[in-house]
């Protein structure tokens, strides 16, 4: 996980799912930031739209339990060097 992509994860959800600054840490489940499961999807469809990427279901469903932000950012990672040409 780059420490840029989980800084922009943070702002996300800070400035558009108004999460306060202290619950956004690499170890926090997604399902632990209080957003509801409608919520949850839009913020992986925000999250998506920042980086400019889709992730697929199979490599992250946010609705599945203890999913963190930081396998999040692992998976936008990965997702990103494999759109990477060679």
């Amino acid at each position: 996980m780059t420490s840029q992509t989980f800084h922009k994860i943070a702002s996300l959800l800070e400035k558009e799912f108004h999460v306060q600054p202290e619950a956004i840490l690499p170890g926090v489940a997604i399902s632990d930031l209080g957003l509801d499961s409608l919520t949850l999807m839009e913020f992986v469809f925000a999250a998506e739209d920042a980086f400019g990427l889709r992730i697929p279901e199979e490599k992250l469903d946010p609705r599945e339990a203890g999913i963190t932000l930081q396998r999040l950012c692992e998976v936008i990672d990965e997702t990103i060097a494999g759109a990477l040409p060679a």
